[in-house]
C-alpha cells in the first residue's frame, strides 16, 4: 500500500459521518427522522417524493446555503389549506430545523441549524434582505458562525444542475469554486460574504450619484483587503488540487488539469500580496464610472477557472455530456481525497441523481470507490437497482408519501 492510500486508510478507519438525521418542517417534511450507518445510503422513490431534499438537508449541516442554493424561505414547508370560499391558502410554520448526531473520528457530536424571525431586516450573501436569520447549535451551544460547523462535518456533492458547470455562466463555477476552498479555508466564506456586502454597499452609492470620495475610499480599501485574501485562497486550492491529481491520477475517470482565470489572481503570480492590494484599490477607482453601466470585470467577483480534459488536450465545454460528468467525478474525488488528509476526516459525499451520464463501468467505479475509501455517501435514485453492486455495503431507503423507511 503507497503512503498515500495508507494514510487515508488510516484517516477514514473511524468513521465520520452522520448518525441521525430529523427534520422539522423542512420543504415537503413536516417530521422525519433517519438513523443511518456509516456507509453508503442509497435513498430511492419516485421523481418529486422529496430525495433530494433529504440531501439537502444534510448539506446544511455544512457552511453555507446548501445544494441548491436555496433562500431561507423557500425550505419552510407548505402546507395547502381550503378557503372558506374554495379555493387554495398557503400555511407556513414559523421556521424550519436539520438536527443531527453526526460522528468525527469516532468522537459523537450534535449539530442543528434553524431558521428564526430577527427583530431587524438582514442581507444574506446574495443581497436578498428578509426577517429571517439562520441560527447555529453545535453540542448544545448556539454559535454565532456558520464555519464553525466545518470543524465537525464536511460535505461535498454533485448534483444534475452541476452537469452544465461547464457550459453556463461563471458564477456557478464561482460558487463551486469557493465551496472547494471553505474546507480548506473556515474564513473563505465570511470573506466572500463581507466582499460582496461591500460591493453592493460601494455600488449602490455610485449607482445613486452620492459620490463620497472618503466612504468610497474606505470601502474599496476594504475590498481591495479581502479580495486579495480571496484570490490568494483560491490559487492555493486549485495549486493543490492540480498538484495532488498530477501526483495521484485517478485509475478510472480523467486527469483533469484546472486553469484559474482572474486578474487579481493572476497578479500575485508577479506581485506580493501588499502592492496587489495597492493595484486593486487602484482598479476600483478606476471603475466609479462605468461600474452603474456594468462594465466592470476586474474584480474577484468574476474569477473564472477552466477545466481541461488532460489526456485529450481539451477543455470542458468541448467535451461530450458523458464527459464532462466524469471530469466533475474527477475533481469531486480529488478534493475529497485532499479534504481527507488535510482536515483528518472524511466529508460526507452527497450524489444527487448520479447514474445521470455515467456509462455502467464508470458509475460502478465510482460506486466503489466510495466504499473502498470508507466515505458515507448519501446516493438518490429513481432505479435502485442500478446500485446492486454496493447492496451488501450500503443502507437502502424508500422515500414515499413524505416518509422514509429503511428496506
Amino acid at each position: 500500500m503507497d503512503n498515500l492510500a495508507s494514510d487515508l486508510a488510516r484517516l477514514t478507519k473511524l468513521k465520520s459521518g452522520v448518525e441521525r438525521l430529523t427534520l422539522t418542517d423542512y420543504r415537503n417534511y413536516s417530521s422525519l427522522r433517519i438513523e443511518a450507518n456509516g456507509g453508503p445510503i442509497v435513498v430511492f422513490g419516485e421523481n418529486g417524493s422529496g430525495k433530494t431534499n433529504i440531501l439537502e438537508a444534510v448539506s446544511f449541516l455544512s457552511p453555507g446555503r446548501g445544494l441548491r442554493g436555496a433562500k431561507l424561505a423557500d425550505i419552510k414547508r407548505f402546507i395547502p389549506q381550503i378557503t372558506p370560499q374554495g379555493g387554495i391558502a398557503f400555511v407556513t410554520p414559523l421556521r424550519w430545523a436539520v438536527a443531527a448526531e453526526i460522528v468525527n473520528n469516532g468522537d459523537a457530536h450534535t449539530l442543528a441549524t434553524a431558521v428564526e424571525k430577527s427583530t431587524k431586516e438582514i442581507e444574506d450573501a446574495e443581497g436578498n434582505r428578509s426577517f429571517e436569520r439562520r441560527i447555529v447549535m453545535i453540542n448544545g451551544n448556539k454559535s454565532s458562525l456558520q464555519s464553525d460547523l466545518g470543524k465537525y462535518i464536511s460535505t461535498i456533492w454533485l448534483t444534475p444542475q452541476m452537469d452544465r458547470l461547464f457550459r453556463g455562466g461563471s458564477q456557478p463555477r464561482r460558487a463551486f469554486l469557493d465551496r472547494m476552498v471553505y474546507a480548506f479555508d473556515n474564513d473563505h466564506a465570511k470573506r466572500v460574504a463581507d466582499f460582496e456586502h461591500l460591493y453592493r454597499e460601494r455600488y449602490r452609492l455610485i449607482k445613486d450619484n452620492k459620490i463620497d470620495n472618503y466612504w468610497l475610499e474606505s470601502l474599496e480599501e476594504k475590498m481591495a483587503g479581502l479580495g486579495v485574501a480571496i484570490a490568494a485562497a483560491r490559487r492555493e486550492q486549485i495549486a493543490r488540487l492540480n498538484a495532488f491529481i498530477e501526483r495521484e491520477p485517478d485509475d478510472v475517470f480523467p486527469s483533469v488539469q484546472i486553469e484559474l482565470q482572474g486578474r487579481i489572481e493572476k497578479e500575485l503570480d508577479d506581485h506580493p500580496a501588499v502592492m496587489v492590494e495597492e493595484i486593486y484599490k487602484d482598479i476600483l477607482r478606476s471603475q466609479r464610472k462605468i461600474l452603474p453601466d456594468g462594465a466592470e470585470k476586474d474584480g474577484v467577483n468574476h474569477t473564472d477557472f477552466k477545466v481541461y480534459h488532460k489526456k485529450k488536450c481539451m477543455p470542458a465545454e468541448m467535451c461530450s455530456t458523458g464527459e464532462q460528468k466524469s471530469l466533475l467525478v474527477s475533481i469531486i474525488l480529488a478534493q475529497a481525497k485532499c479534504q481527507t488528509l488535510h482536515k483528518g476526516f472524511a466529508p460526507v459525499v452527497l450524489l444527487d441523481e448520479v447514474a445521470a451520464h455515467l456509462d455502467d463501468t464508470k458509475r460502478e467505479a465510482l460506486l466503489k470507490k466510495i466504499v473502498d475509501l470508507n466515505f458515507q455517501a448519501w446516493i438518490t435514485t429513481t432505479n435502485p437497482e442500478l446500485f446492486e453492486v454496493i447492496k451488501s455495503s450500503s443502507q437502502f431507503i424508500e422515500v414515499k408519501h413524505n416518509h422514509a423507511t429503511t428496506v
